[in-house]
């Protein structure tokens, strides 16, 4: 039976970021705290067309590009504790079951029976005692796929049960943090991550837990989502007593990578300035000057946002529902603490992040509005909102280029602009 696979990070001499890459990182942030103007080499970006935020079409297009031929992060190894441990996945459209099986693998399948196609659980999470078993008509299948047992089986001529096992759907590890793509035929979780990932490589990713998960429904594009988090020139106006009194906007240096992936590295605006709500709390151990001197927002593409720190890492994750919906999940991984609760200190460090994120998208639905307005005629991009060009041109990338109206389609400019490592 051909089934979904469990893997962790591929093997690599990469030790994540090293000293040339830091110092390399941090001499960009001087340089951009010094500069009066976009580099002499950087290109024109051409607006984004106005329809790629309004036009149905497109839209059906960008969704099942990103969604079902994309890696996507489905959940965390929290979530599943122990054999039999499952949750289903609606995000992406048809629902995924993600469980762990008698070896511990992690192993994702379309929740669907193959008999009538009615769901094998009806509830989103929960522990199977070794098997599911469907409600219409009884037909069961192992924590590993297979199928055990169909109710009359006598009724069925020339059934063979090892060709009715339940659909896999590609499933891999980084850390702790599970992916699954919909594409049998789209490159390995590894190499899609992997420009990325490497960055990741010195952070105990295996050891994070999950801390807390928030969900907000949205009324608004994807795009004016995920956009919002992919720049820092609105840290001014809209942080003006969060974000902004705490990280300097102007040393903020953008790196793009292939595939679609970036990040952004903000300077906290006070040498070794803290944040006095993390002292005494665990932390990795192994992270840098950028991580405890920076705010590195990455963005793992297609809708993943990891602004990480020594302490703990947010995550923001956002999915299309229409075209005037977008679904927010908002989740903190933590240094494993040992035994007991989490330290007090994390409801605080909770709150304050949710009233950052808050700010962020109290701008969502007045923007949305907006955008079939004969006054929305495209969108003109600077120099530091360039991470917005990069993920437009992959998403076209991802859909082929040939299939987009001619009039909706971004130029491809950055090329010069990305980085192998």
């Amino acid at each position: 039976m051909a089934q979904a696979t469990s893997t962790g990070t591929s093997a690599s001499p990469q030790p994540g970021l090293d000293p040339q890459t830091i110092e390399r990182w941090e001499a960009g942030v001087a340089n951009e705290r010094t500069r009066r103007e976009p580099p002499a080499s950087f290109p024109c970006l051409p607006d984004l067309p106005a329809g790629r935020y309004s036009d149905p079409a497109f839209f059906e297009l960008e969704r099942d590009a990103l969604m079902k031929h994309s890696w996507v992060y489905a959940g965390h190894t929290d979530q599943l504790p122990e054999i039999g441990s499952f949750f289903v996945r609606r995000q992406s459209g048809a629902p995924i079951l993600v469980v762990r099986g008698e070896d511990r693998e992690v192993r994702a399948f379309y929740n669907t029976c193959r008999h009538r196609g009615a769901p094998v659980t009806r509830v989103d999470a929960g522990c199977a005692a070794g098997t599911f078993t469907c409600g219409y008509h009884g037909w069961t299948y192992r924590l590993d796929g297979t199928l055990k047992a169909v109710t009359d089986v006598r009724d069925f001529a020339g059934l063979d049960p090892t060709c009715r096992s339940l659909v896999p759907v590609r499933c891999g590890l980084i850390g702790n943090f599970i992916f699954v793509c919909e594409d049998p035929q789209a490159e390995s979780l590894e190499d899609s991550l992997e420009p990325v990932a490497q960055y990741f490589r010195h952070l105990p990713l295996h050891d994070l837990r999950l801390v807390n998960q928030r969900v907000i429904e949205l009324d608004g594009n994807f795009k004016v989502v995920l956009e919002n988090f992919l720049e820092a020139y609105h840290f001014r106006l809209l942080h003006q007593q969060t974000t902004h009194r705490i990280f300097d906007a102007s040393g903020t240096s953008i790196h793009l990578w292939p595939h679609g992936h970036s990040m952004m590295l903000t300077p906290n605006r006070r040498a070794n300035w803290v944040d006095p709500g993390t002292i005494g709390m665990p932390e990795m151990a192994t992270a840098t000057t950028i991580e405890r001197d920076h705010n590195p927002s990455y963005n793992v593409f297609p809708n993943m946002i990891l602004p990480i720190s020594a302490s703990g890492i947010p995550c923001v994750v956002m999915w299309p529902i229409s075209i005037e919906r977008t679904l927010m999940e908002i989740l903190w991984f933590a240094p494993d603490w040992g035994g007991g609760p989490r330290d007090p200190l994390w409801e605080t460090r909770i709150a304050n992040f949710d009233r950052i994120v808050d700010e962020d998208i109290a701008f969502v639905a007045p923007i949305q509005t907006s955008l079939t307005s004969p006054g929305f005629k495209g969108v003109p991009l600077n120099y530091q909102e360039r991470r917005i060009y990069h993920w437009h041109e992959e998403l076209d990338r991802r859909i082929g280029v040939e299939r987009i109206a001619p009039h909706l389609r971004v130029a491809p400019v950055l090329a010069e602009w990305l980085k192998s490592a």
